[in-house]
């Protein structure tokens, strides 16, 4: 049994050490082909955090939320679009570089955004 809490805490340890990954995500519903599009500050999370929402039934985002009701978890799919690897970059500059590749990803792909 100690062995397992070691283990547990090397774990959680290492969870905790990881970078955030910023980029821009995309959510597919792959039986209607809608597409919502987001930035994220980090990418790894991203998904548990919209996962989490739809499961409760409450994301802002409506017309995803929808499709999660008709269509199941099975048929949304979460994608990573384009990560952001210039870990020296200001907060501010992130922001604006995220704003800016968002506007190019929706415009691409014709998606909605998945966040509200």
């Amino acid at each position: 049994m100690t062995m397992e809490k070691s283990r547990r805490k090397e774990l959680v340890r290492d969870f905790k050490k990881r970078e955030a990954l910023p980029g821009i995500f995309a959510v597919r519903c792959l039986a209607t082909g809608e597409v919502w599009i987001g930035p994220s500050r980090n990418l790894e999370a991203q998904q548990n955090s919209i996962w989490f929402q739809l499961r409760l039934g409450n994301h802002r985002v409506t017309a995803m939320q929808a499709a999660w009701n008709a269509h199941g978890e099975e048929n949304l799919v979460y994608e990573i679009v384009e990560r952001m690897e210039d870990a020296d970059m200001t907060p501010y500059l992130l922001q604006s570089l995220l704003k800016e590749r968002l506007a190019f990803w929706r415009k691409e792909l014709s998606a909605g955004l998945a966040v509200g």
